[in-house]
């Protein structure tokens, strides 16, 4: 019966066959949002499988994390949000009532935001704060020049722990390519607002640029200031990076005295600007500092001659807790995700305490699910930040949590979010 075929029919109509029930299967769990899909990794062995369809293999293989390089795997992410590639359907676009809350000055649909590091240059903000559930967005950071930043390999994803080591050191286009892609966006993200407002439709993602300084610049305060000149027009907020452990001396900056004259320098140059609204300022400040240094950094935040208008806690850390169990736990650079969550919650608990709750903290690391954000804001974050948990969770993850925690709110009696932060602290409550 077969004899007659041309040779290798069977084996092209198998791929023709197997490749479309793969694309057909796959679009439907793609864009429906299904958390298992992705935690699960098919999406992962779909890329791959259909990386090998061109050669006619098809090889299984159990997910992109054992075989499709960090940095790389980054790429191919932030491509496909530029694409609008992200779950159009399930629970990623649904908003719950308890979730909407005023940060940074408007009023957003939820207090769950991509942190800086994902999308590096800005090359899919639109998409990102429209299409992706996110209530805020952040990009960079950005430098004044283009810098490649550190040799590759520089990201190591410790599977065993959820975490991830990245020592990218600030690799960025420069402020002139990235400030054009953000002005392009923010010119569409401003038009759509209005759009939303007139039809009463759902709010867009705040959208903020992160400013980081070159690895070979003597003042900072000049490079922060090229950032400010830069995007001041063309965001909701700045957040002044000066936490990220791959700069050499980038750290030193959160010192009490050094901290007062950047911030200083800083708000000087945004309001040299006289822009209304002019954009907020936000602080990004590192998980592994000292009691005398969170005081220091809390004294200048509570000083409105320095313009702090809120913060960002934290970076990732330098430290390595005993309980991680990846061989690439000593790889240099800072650790982020799960092993991070509890160090960075524990900081804005102690910064809470140290502001009295009078400048807004934005939680960030850590966060996979509602029950992690959850805990952030009871201890303090107005909002909160995600990034690393996108590496193992995928988009879904924006749903999951946004879900989760408004679950967590109603069964504990609230009506809002707002009613949450800083619960913890119920002497100063009263």
């Amino acid at each position: 019966m077969y004899s007659k075929l041309p040779p290798g029919y069977i084996t092209k109509s198998s791929i023709v066959c197997i490749g479309g029930g793969l694309v057909a299967y796959t679009g439907i769990e793609y864009f429906s949002g299904s958390e298992t899909f992705y935690r699960k990794g098919v999406i992962n062995f779909l890329i791959i499988s259909m990386k090998y369809l061109i050669t006619l293999i098809i090889q299984l293989m159990p997910a992109v994390h054992r075989f499709v390089e960090p940095e790389q795997s980054h790429k191919i992410a932030v491509k496909m949000a530029k694409w609008g590639l992200m779950p159009k359907f399930g629970y990623n676009l649904k908003e719950y009532p308890e979730l909407k809350t005023e940060v940074l000055g408007r009023t957003v649909e939820n207090p769950i935001g991509l942190a800086a590091g994902f999308d590096k240059n800005g090359e899919a903000i639109y998409q990102l704060a429209t299409s992706s559930g996110f209530g805020m967005v952040e990009i960079g950071s950005v430098t004044p020049l283009p810098q490649p930043g550190n040799q590759r390999p520089r990201v190591f994803r410790l599977l065993e722990d959820e975490g991830v080591v990245n020592r990218y050191g600030f690799n960025s286009d420069g402020v002139g390519k990235v400030q054009q892609r953000v002005k392009e966006a923010w010119e569409k993200l401003v038009e759509k607002r209005k759009e939303a407002e007139n039809s009463n439709r759902r709010n867009m993602a705040i959208f903020g640029v992160n400013l980081g300084k070159n690895k070979l610049a003597e003042d900072a305060k000049l490079d922060y200031e090229i950032g400010v000149n830069y995007f001041a027009k063309y965001c909701d907020y700045l957040v002044v990076n000066i936490s990220s452990p791959n700069t050499p001396g980038l750290r030193s900056l959160q010192s009490k005295k050094e901290l007062q004259n950047l911030m200083q320098y800083i708000k000087h140059d945004v309001d040299r600007h006289g822009l209304s609204p002019s954009p907020k300022l936000v602080l990004k400040i590192a998980p592994d500092l000292i009691d005398s240094e969170i005081s220091d950094i809390a004294q200048v935040a509570l000083d409105k001659k320095y313009g702090i208008d809120a913060l960002i806690i934290s970076n990732t850390t330098i430290s390595r807790p005993e309980s991680l169990k990846s061989d690439l736990k000593n790889e240099v650079g800072g650790l982020s995700g799960q092993p991070l969550k509890d160090l960075s919650t524990e900081c804005i608990r102690r910064m809470y305490r140290l502001t009295k709750g009078q400048v807004p903290i934005i939680g960030c690391g850590g966060v996979a699910n509602g029950e992690d954000a959850y805990a952030k804001i009871r201890a303090g974050a107005s909002a909160v930040q995600l990034y690393t948990a996108l590496v193992y969770d995928g988009f879904p993850v924006v749903g999951k949590v946004k879900r989760e925690l408004a679950e967590l709110i109603r069964k504990d009696g609230y009506s809002n979010i707002s009613e949450v932060v800083g619960s913890d602290h119920k002497d100063l409550k009263k």
